[in-house]
């Protein structure tokens, strides 16, 4: 069976994404691989062993192109309501808190949050199938 390990997106600034990553849900840098062209940082916390890992193209200075797809990663958070007052006075900037709740019956409750490159990060909390 597979392990899911971790997942990648390419970044402009390492040090503001870093911050960002921190800030929002408290990853660390796990490991740091420097080569000629790019880097990789592998940041995750103690509440899994899954990794972010930020991929930065040395002498990229545009903005990548996110396309049209909608994709977004997901995290999970025991109180919702205290993380989304908390990036809110982290100047984190999450959209509104949404209660997902087709024929009358909660599914999820989360938020929005975008990173400095323009990711879709959910924070959802935690019930039903999302632990």
């Amino acid at each position: 069976m597979a392990k899911q390990i971790h997942s990648m997106i390419r970044v402009i600034d390492e040090a503001r994404a870093v911050q960002f990553y921190e800030t929002a849900f408290g990853l660390k840098i796990a490991d740091r691989l420097d080569f000629p062209d790019f880097t990789l940082v592998y940041l995750c916390n103690s509440e899994t062993e899954f990794e972010l890992e930020l991929t930065i193209n040395k002498g990229t200075t545009e903005a990548y192109d996110l396309g049209n797809g909608y994709g977004h990663l997901a995290v999970s958070v025991d109180d919702l309501d205290a993380e989304h007052a908390r990036f809110e006075a982290a100047g984190l900037n999450p959209r509104n808190l949404v209660e997902f709740a087709p024929a009358g019956k909660t599914i999820a409750r989360f938020f929005f949050v975008a990173d400095p490159d323009g990711y879709q990060i959910e924070v959802l909390e935690r019930g039903g199938r999302f632990k």
